[in-house]
């Protein structure tokens, strides 16, 4: 009686808990190298995406979005699927901008796909250019990955592969990114990807991991898997 009001923060903190599976928790963690597994509580996807989905429309939900940085991986998770929720464009990307800063791993990174991001994909390019030259690893993550998600189809326009190809960077997560663009890109617009690796346009190694992935693509046919061996290079 007349205990002091539980906030937003702390109501979602314990719904958390509550869902903690501790074998998920050190499995999970060990995705995540260099993430502290004491920040980890061991909650799973769907239960995330479920929480979301409640809490996505409580008028309070704004102070726990407002509560950066998060402690938890899960607490970086549940945010990363609230923004999916917003219908909203502008409001949605704003919030998405607020919380780029503070993402330090690649699950909350790759997760974050708002629905309302592929409706307006083209609203984003401006946004895309910025996060690409931020200098912040998983910001750098995320704006190529909207490359790969949005511009890889209908929209493809060959800037758009010039300018990942054009990243240089020491870092794993961001190379591992731009890889992975590369060999999708390779299955969606093989004709105008190849020559970024006939004419060795990458550094090595994401030319390499690109060259790989490709092969494990089932959307690579074996003739092109056979000549992309060819292409690859040594140090």
């Amino acid at each position: 009686m007349g205990g002091k009001p539980v906030t937003i923060q702390e109501e979602l903190r314990a719904a958390l808990f509550a869902q903690s599976n501790e074998t998920f928790r050190a499995f999970n963690a060990k995705l995540m190298p260099g993430t502290d597994i004491e920040r980890v509580i061991g909650v799973k996807t769907p239960e995330l995406r479920a929480l979301a989905k409640q809490y996505v429309k409580r008028p309070e939900i704004g102070a726990f979005l407002s509560d950066l940085p998060h402690r938890y991986f899960e607490e970086n998770q549940l945010h990363a699927f609230l923004l999916c929720e917003i219908k909203a464009f502008d409001a949605c990307l704003a919030a998405v901008e607020r919380f780029l800063p503070y993402i330090d791993n690649w699950a909350t990174c790759d997760q974050l796909s708002p629905k309302v991001f592929q409706k307006n994909s083209r609203k984003l390019l401006p946004h895309i250019e910025k996060w690409i030259g931020s200098g912040r690893t998983f910001t750098i993550r995320f704006g190529v990955l909207c490359l790969m998600r949005y511009f890889l189809d209908a929209d493809f326009a060959p800037e758009y592969p010039d300018r990942v190809a054009a990243i240089r960077s020491e870092e794993y997560y961001v190379n591992m990114m731009r890889a992975w663009y590369f060999a999708t890109a390779l299955a969606k617009q093989y004709g105008a990807i190849l020559p970024y690796l006939e004419n060795d346009r990458l550094d090595m190694w994401t030319h390499n991991k690109a060259i790989q992935k490709a092969r494990e693509s089932y959307r690579i046919t074996p003739e092109q898997k056979d000549y992309l061996n060819t292409l690859k290079r040594k140090g």
